[in-house]
């Protein structure tokens, strides 16, 4: 087999692109030959030593992959070879193959595409935890999605359209801000160039989002929060832009709002019921047509720096694949 290996995470040029001895399953667990690997930004995180699993040395990056299951070890029946999987967790999807424990793949339904499903379970388990479990989202409300072009913020315009929301896609240039068009956003906002509350304000109805999906973070959070209706929610996702906001408190008084806090990976390890259950919404919501993973570029797996290259350009639109084959 063959696997990006990080043996000192320094970044990601100290990655080695190796030949490894084909790894054996053990008890519980399933080998999988990889078919597809996603990049998320926890992928850069975890080889700079910036993320809070720190795996033991060396590791395999790449946390969402899949495959078919193509050996089984002791005491794994609900699994049989050429059984098509996804797998999330923190490492292992950076290679041809990896043996990982059976309670943690996803069965996947006929008709669901394996390069889909390598893009699918962070971006739409996050937005579907953020929009219908933390918001509580109700058909008719008005979505303001931050960072709308990218992996996430294209999961999370399909499901609140799914949801039957009004979707205000903000995005950093014309062509993202098509792309969230073509997806389904009912509006978009270049606040490259626009200045967001004003855009806000200038659209019909003008009494502001609902709710606010923010995985950015940085200088948008205040002028989106000031911006909120009155009731609203504020989901925090994340921090691309790479700045924590601070907002003044007087702000969630005034508009009697509630500031979220969305942590998807505690809530699949919490709550594992109830993320099955959002995991079964959104593959039935896959099968009807109503979402489908965007997908920037398809590279070949050797090609990994490329992509974190790319990814670190900010022109990424959707998910980056790596794929075997």
């Amino acid at each position: 087999m063959q696997a990006w290996v990080c043996e000192n995470p320094t970044g990601v040029d100290a990655l080695q692109w190796k030949t490894l001895p084909l790894p054996q399953p053990q008890a519980g667990e399933v080998r999988v030959a990889i078919r597809a690997a996603s990049l998320n930004f926890p992928d850069l995180l975890i080889v700079q030593n910036k993320y809070q699993v720190k795996p033991a040395l060396p590791f395999v990056p790449g946390a969402e992959f899949s495959g078919r299951v193509d050996a089984v070890g002791e005491a794994v029946t609900a699994f049989q070879i050429g059984d098509p999987v996804a797998v999330i967790g923190a490492t292992g999807g950076f290679a041809t193959h990896a043996c990982v424990k059976a309670s943690s793949l996803i069965p996947l339904p006929a008709g669901f595409q394996l390069e889909d499903a390598a893009a699918f379970a962070f971006t739409y388990g996050t937005s579907h935890h953020a929009l219908i479990d933390r918001a509580a989202l109700q058909p008719g409300e008005t979505v303001l999605v931050l960072g709308a072009a990218g992996g996430v913020g294209t999961s999370a315009v399909q499901v609140a359209k799914a949801a039957g929301a009004r979707v205000i896609a903000a995005a950093s240039t014309d062509e993202k801000c098509a792309l969230c068009r073509q997806i389904g956003a009912d509006h978009t906002i270049n606040y490259a160039r626009e200045n967001l509350r004003d855009a806000l304000k200038a659209l019909p109805g003008g009494k502001g989002p609902d709710v606010v999906y923010d995985p950015v973070g940085g200088g948008l959070a205040e002028a989106a929060f000031r911006s909120i209706a009155w009731r609203g929610r504020y989901l925090v996702v994340g921090f691309t832009a790479g700045t924590i906001p601070a907002l003044p408190w007087n702000l969630a008084l005034l508009k009697g709002a509630s500031i979220v806090g969305v942590f998807w990976g505690d809530f699949v390890r919490r709550e594992p019921q109830a993320s099955a259950r959002a995991m079964a919404e959104l593959a039935a919501w896959y099968a009807q047509g109503k979402i489908k993973p965007v997908i920037d570029s398809r590279l070949p797996m050797s090609d990994l720096p490329l992509a974190y290259a790319r990814m670190g350009t900010r022109q990424v639109r959707g998910k980056l694949l790596l794929v075997n084959g």
